[in-house]
């Protein structure tokens, strides 16, 4: 076992100092033997490609011969050929070199010398090739414009089976070089649908194919796409602000060949965060509001059917729902014939009737609340009352849309038995409505108003 495994550690220890030999390179004080054969290259025997050139030469024959150098030489650029010197085939027997640092469109010379021991032979001919142009891209490249944040690039087919893939290659029109932004696979694609692009945006492409062996082509044809541009924003906007608990809102009509759909935001402050209310087809909205001299600030914009949305923050309108009447003031609250008599002014032309609010203790632990509505005039009577009990009371303006006004301070009234009784007795009317506004100058059983009831 241990014989066994030190001759594997040998064998192995051989293989790599021969795979770790360095060449034989041609002596500066070299003889040059004129026996020793030279290399004559096959009838064809060259073949060219875009970045190799493949040699083929006759059979060595001579058993002196242990190797053949290969000198090669840049025509393009003299200023290379410091050093002709290119290779070493250490195989007398071998009959092909291929040689992979080429670059397309160049002229190359070749010549050879084989040696022995102890001499070279003098050098062959000298073999000119010139490698293949690079790989022309497709031959056909067309983009598709107007496209929702995209674009679409197609192409022919390369006719070279070799070909794996396209390299798609994109830039703008501030960009001084071209990005690689992705690989499409297989020789029969033809297509490619960029995303995520501006809108209204001016970009580049071009395409480059790529074959197995990893040969780069030429760049094809340059197209150019624009991206679809935005609906166009809607810049006039009106709200109203005279409507009873809705807000109407009124815009320019869009113009956008296909137009989809508008978009109603609402805000309560001009620069605050605005909220999708509607999408509508009209160019109009009302905007039912719960709640009396409200504001808000509208936005509206223009979706296309790529849903494609205009720009809407530059333009706002101010809409704001009617304001509640104005509150009554009250005059004056008295007992008369055992009744009570409320009596206030309010010069708001908008209302059109009053409203009173009545609220007692009907027990300890029992409360109670009347309301009297469409009273006409700026009066009111209560004759439902009852000794020994305090009543509450507040008026409401309220206008022809049935909004009320804030209610008017609360007045107090305490019932006591005797001021019933001498309120009876006293020669004092009722007055009537229209007669009412000298009531102010009487004196009897006049009650301090108060503003809260716990």
């Amino acid at each position: 076992m241990k014989l066994w495994t030190l001759v594997t550690l040998c064998t192995a220890s051989l293989l790599i100092l021969s795979g770790c030999a360095i060449k034989p390179t041609p002596k500066k004080d070299a003889v040059i033997d004129e026996s020793l054969p030279t290399v004559k290259l096959t009838k064809n025997g060259t073949i060219v490609d875009i970045n190799a050139i493949a040699l083929e030469w006759e059979r060595i024959e001579d058993p002196r011969v242990q190797g053949i150098y290969i000198y090669k030489i840049n025509l393009d650029d003299v200023k290379e050929n410091q050093n002709e010197y290119y290779d070493t085939v250490e195989n007398r027997f071998a009959t092909h070199y291929l040689d992979t640092n080429i670059k397309a469109s160049s002229k190359y010379g070749y010549y050879f010398k084989t040696f022995s021991e102890k001499a070279e032979s003098r050098k062959s001919d000298v073999t000119t090739i010139a490698s293949l142009p690079p790989l022309e891209s497709v031959s056909w490249i067309h983009s598709i414009e107007s496209m929702p944040r995209s674009a679409k690039i197609i192409w022919r087919p390369h006719v070279n089976q070799k070909v794996k893939s396209y390299i798609i290659q994109r830039k703008t029109l501030e960009e001084d070089s071209w990005k690689d932004i992705a690989t499409v696979e297989g020789r029969l694609n033809a297509e490619y649908i960029d995303k995520n692009l501006k809108d209204n945006f001016t970009y580049k492409y071009r395409i480059r194919a790529l074959t197995f062996d990893n040969l780069l082509s030429n760049p094809s044809q340059e197209v150019k796409v624009v991206t679809k541009e935005l609906p166009k924003e809607i810049t006039r906007i009106t709200a109203s602000t005279d409507l009873p608990r809705r807000i109407e809102i009124k815009w320019e009509k869009s113009e956008t060949p296909d137009f989809l759909v508008y978009r109603v935001y609402r805000s309560s402050a001009i620069n605050g965060s605005y909220n999708m209310v509607i999408d509508t087809k009209n160019n109009s909205y009302v905007d039912l509001v719960e709640e009396d001299g409200k504001e808000y600030f509208y936005r509206v914009s223009v979706f296309d059917k790529d849903k494609l949305e205009s720009v809407h923050s530059n333009h706002s309108a101010l809409g704001k729902t009617l304001n509640k009447p104005s509150t009554p003031s009250m005059v004056e609250a008295k007992l008369i014939e055992g009744k009570v008599v409320l009596s206030w002014n309010n010069s708001d032309e908008r209302v059109k009737s009053y409203s009173v609010q009545k609220r007692y203790k009907k027990s300890l632990i029992e409360s109670s609340i009347e309301d009297f509505e469409n009273i006409k005039g700026s009066q009111f009577i209560d004759s439902e009352i009852e000794a020994g009990k305090t009543y509450y009371y507040r008026v409401f303006s309220v206008d022809v849309n049935g909004i009320k006004s804030e209610p008017s301070i609360e007045i107090e009234l305490k019932i006591e038995e005797k001021t019933i009784i001498n309120s009876i007795n006293s020669k004092e009317k009722i007055p009537s409505q229209n007669s009412y506004e000298n009531i102010a100058e009487e004196k009897q059983d006049i009650i301090v108003p108060v503003q809260d009831f716990n």
